[in-house]
Parts: C-alpha cells; structure tokens; sequence
C-alpha cells in the first residue's frame, strides 16, 4: 500500500515539475505531463498497474465534457457548424483511411484515421482563453468543431471496440443491437437519475448551498454512470459522458463541473502520465525520419479539410484558414483510441508506436500554432488567394460589454431591476436554486455556482464584463470572489458591498475597485429621514399655531402622517 502511494506521490511530483517547465517554454502543461510518463513513470510503474487509473480519468473527462454539451448550447453553435464539425470528422477518417489503407489492414487504416480526425480541446481551448481570443469568430469556429469531435468520440470507441470483434457479419449485426439496446436502456435510467430526480434533490433548500454534499453527490453521480455503463457491457467513457450530457440541462452543471474539477485533475494528470508511458524513446529516436513528415502530413491533411468545410458555409477565408491551423493538430483522444485498437488485438505494436509518437510530437507543436494561427493565415491568405487582411480578424470585438452581478438578494434584485430600467440587462451568479423564480420573473440570466470558482465565473462570461457587481453580505465571502475575479481580469471596475465598516480594507485589500460602505449609507439614510421628520413636525406645528390649535405630540398620532407618506410634503390634512 504505501510503496503504491510513494510511486504515486513521486509521479504526480514529476509531472508538476515537467507541467511548470512546459508553461515556462509556452507549452500546455498536458505535455509536460505526457513527459512525465515517458521519462519518469515507465521506471516506477509498469503501465497495467495505472491503466485502470487512467481508465477512471478518460471517464470523469468525459463526465466533464459531457456537462458542457447541453441541447441549448448545441442549438446556439448552429447548423452550420454542427454539420460542418460532423463532415470534418468523416472526411478526415476518410482521408487518412484512404491513405493508410496502401500499408496497412483497413481495420487498421480506419482506427489510425479515426485518431488523426480529433483535434485537442484541452490544448486549444486553454491557448485560446489566455490570448482572449474565445469570442473571436476563429474561436467560436474552432469551439463548435471541437464540441462535435467530443461528441465524436463517443461512436468511435464504440467502432473500435466492435471492429476488435471477431466473427461474421450476424455476430457483428447481434453485437451492435445488444449495444444499442443497453445504451438505450441506459439513457433511460439516466435520464430519470440525472435529468428529472438529482435536480429536484440540488433545489432542495440549503442541500446546493452546501458544498460538501453537493461534492459528494457529484461524484457519486459520475462514478454511478461509471458504474452503470460497465455493468450492461458499455464503455465507461460512454456512461459518464451520457450521465454528463443529461446534467448539462439543469441549471447545476456549471457548479457540478467546478466541484469535481480537483478530483478531475488528479485522475486526467495520471491519464497522461500513463499515456507518456506509452511512448517508445527508443522507437522514436530510430523513426523520426519517419515521423517527423507523418506530423506535417497530418497538419496539412486536417487544415486544407477545415478550411474547405468553413469555405463551403461562407466564412471567411482569413478566417477558414486560422480554423484550420488552429485546429491542425491530433489531440488526447488519438490515445485512447489507438489504446483501444491495440488492446482489442487490431493495431500492432509498431504502428501503435508510431501513432503516440505522431500524436505526442502534434501536440507539442500545437499551442504555437494556436497562438500564430492569425498573423500565418493572413500571410498564406495574400500569397495563396492574393487577398488582403479583412476586417473580421483586423478588428474583431468581444462584443457589447455587459454588467454582471454576483448575488440575488434583495441588494442584488434592486441593482439588476435599475440596471434594466437603464436599458442594461444584467447577468446574474448565484448559489440559492430559489432565486431562479426571481430572476426569470425579472427576465434576467442567472447562472447558478459558486463565484469564488474560475470556472463558474468563466461559463457566466465574466470575460465580458465591463463591471462586475458583488452583493454577497459576508465580507470574506465576497473578498475571495473579488479575488478571483481580479486573477482572472486585472483591470475590470468591481464594485463591493460592504456589510461592516470594519471590512473596508479585506474588500479594497482583496482588489475592489470601490466599496460601499453599508453602514455609513444607512446613517446617511437614517439622518436624511430624521431631518425630514423634523421638518414635517415644525411645518405641522406652525401651521396649526396659526389657527389657533395645539399640534399633537406627533404627526402621526393624529392618524394625519406617517414616515412613508410623501405626498402631504409636510401639510396637515383636513
């Protein structure tokens, strides 16, 4: 036991290390984690003993992405795109089949093509936040094709498993209906589990608000699909990503994501560390003649492929080709696939070799594409079509700056409803399920997760936000959001409540831009209604001297005011 936790301990030490030295050289810590296996966890594991490991991190992944793939945001993405990411999947699978088909058994051209089709979400999408470039029409291209390579996924492991199967064409036809029976026998216990009962449990009052349990029930949920798919005979990766696609309609899924996200982590970084153990050093050295062309040969097949596709739905060229850059290289899911093809018998082990190394090498070099996708296809856009930069790369915009307010309380409610008077619609983050009535009777979005959480401050846009409103009561609360909030967005305006006086500093400290002081408004409110309660009484006072009458000990013991009528303005009523 404890020889397997120092082993442990000692691997995710070097994958740290190796994932600060990718960052350093502009990398994606993905491979410095990939390095980490290959030079470090081949000599402390052999790669059975952590492949189930691994197994469980390719499945919350996908638990993951599935929370992200909600009908709604599908529905957004477009016809076009979500046509245009399905075409690129085939046609890629095609292309490279078609290819390999000259050196290999089909069975293997079409697994090998299927890898080569997928591009890395967790590369691109990573390169594309930090250069802010989400919003751009290259990054919502890119998006949508990586949503739908995602969703691919799914169907291609399931080719694989079944292309692993020996038999005849019957066996292969009852094996795919057994399939498709238990997958939808499954998805109709997860969708009574995670679409209707797991929701109604959330909006429980307080459960949500509790992070432990909610924690608890999150993971149970994932290890549950988990669970499930294996126990009729499906992928676990299927499960989970089934179990993850039905969460992603409940208002919970942005805060379900961020709660397994440390968990998450641990088990991806073991997923790549174990896959680094799968790359041959000593095979690569000998073939990198061979391999260093494949990697170009793949980036050009799978660019040339993008920029057709986008051409053939009228987007621009400049902006075809950055896609395609963008998305020219093979990404994390290669792995799982070629694992698959190689554990089910069809891929062998030199062409698997070549495979890893094809795939490790891609994406190495992909967060500088990424990064020079834009200058390098206004460059090969002159020379190649003789047309200058147009406008939808020059000048891009993220749009309409928005406001967005974290809290829906009665300060919240009051912030959002003069901002909609003013003609801005507010977004709103929020813990409480409840308020959900109040913001869509109000006609507000509201983005239920914990603001103190990057990820759910980044699906509500907070990237958009030209102020961010913080109403949360508890000081320390609130300063561990603007916290947040100022890592993310060193410059944008936040605007605090301050509950106590005392509190001042730990907000302005913590990075607000401006607090206000709760308890000095309410003395200045207190002050202005004594004042105009003493003039009322004076006013009152002298007009009945003048008719001879004495005034009463108080206005509104004569039943004639009281501190919320206004519209006497200090005259006596008859």
């Amino acid at each position: 036991m404890w020889p397997l936790l120092m082993k442990l301990f000692l691997l995710v030490c070097a994958a740290y290390a190796t994932g600060i030295l990718a960052q350093h050289f502009r990398q994606s810590a993905i491979v410095g984690y990939l390095l980490a296996g290959s030079m470090v966890g081949a000599l402390l594991f052999n790669y059975g003993t952590i492949a189930s490991v691994a197994e469980l991190g390719v499945a919350l992944l996908l638990f993951s992405i599935g929370l992200e793939f909600s009908f709604q945001q599908l529905k957004a993405l477009g016809k076009a795109v979500l046509a245009g990411g399905a075409l690129q999947v085939i046609l890629t699978l095609i292309v490279f089949a078609a290819l390999l088909v000259l050196f290999v058994p089909v069975s293997q051209a079409v697994i090998i093509g299927s890898a080569f089709a997928l591009s890395s979400t967790a590369i691109v999408l990573r390169v594309l936040l930090d250069n802010a470039q989400m919003d751009s029409t290259r990054g919502r291209m890119a998006l949508g094709i990586l949503l739908v390579q995602d969703l691919a996924v799914v169907p291609l492991v399931l080719l694989v498993s079944l292309m692993g199967e020996a038999g005849t064409v019957m066996t292969a036809a009852l094996r795919i209906g057994k399939t498709l029976a238990a997958a939808g026998g499954l998805v109709m216990v997860f969708y009574v589990m995670f679409y209707r009962l797991i929701p109604r449990l959330l909006k429980k009052q307080g459960l949500f608000a509790n992070r432990e349990l909610t924690i608890l029930l999150a993971i149970l949920s994932a290890m549950g699909a988990i669970g499930g798919a294996h126990f009729v005979g499906l992928s676990p990766a299927l499960g989970a990503f089934l179990a993850g696609m039905l969460l992603a309609e409940s208002p919970f899924a942005t805060q379900i994501r961020s709660d397994i996200d440390a968990i998450r982590t641990l088990f991806v970084v073991l997923f790549f560390t174990s896959i680094g153990m799968l790359l041959d050093l000593g095979w690569l050295a000998t073939h990198i003649h061979l391999v260093l062309p494949a990697v170009g040969l793949v980036f050009v097949i799978k660019a040339v492929i993008i920029f057709g596709i986008l051409k053939m739905t009228r987007v621009d060229t400049q902006v075809a080709l950055a896609t395609g850059i963008t998305l020219g290289q093979v990404g994390e899911f290669a792995f799982v696939l070629a694992a698959a093809g190689r554990d089910s018998g069809v891929v062998d082990p030199n062409l698997f070799a070549g495979v890893v190394s094809v795939t490790l090498l891609s994406m190495f070099l992909a967060p500088y594409m990424v990064g020079y996708a834009d200058p390098l296809a206004e460059k090969l856009g002159v020379r190649l079509f003789k047309r200058p930069l147009t406008s939808s790369i020059r000048n891009e915009s993220s749009g309409c700056k928005k406001a967005l307010i974290i809290g829906f309380g009665p300060a919240g409610r009051k912030v959002a409803g003069i901002l909609k008077g003013m003609g801005v619609v507010p977004e709103i983050i929020e813990l409480n399920p409840s308020a959900l009535e109040s913001a869509d009777s109000q006609g507000v979005v509201m983005h239920l997760g914990d603001a103190t959480k990057t990820d759910v401050l980044e699906h509500a846009g907070v990237h958009d936000a030209a102020v961010v409103v913080v109403t949360v009561p508890d000081s320390r609360t609130a300063a561990g959001m603007i916290r947040t909030i100022r890592t993310l967005l060193p410059n944008v305006k936040i605007i605090a409540r301050g509950r106590y006086h005392r509190h001042l500093s730990l907000l302005e400290t913590a990075g607000a831009s401006l607090v206000v002081d709760e308890e000095q408004m309410v003395g200045l409110r207190l002050a202005e209604t004594t004042v105009g309660q003493l003039s009322e009484m004076d006013l009152y006072a002298t007009a009945c001297r003048m008719v001879g009458k004495n005034p009463p000990s108080s206005p509104s013991a004569a039943g004639e005011f009281t501190p919320e009528d206004k519209s006497a303005e200090g005259k006596p009523t008859s």
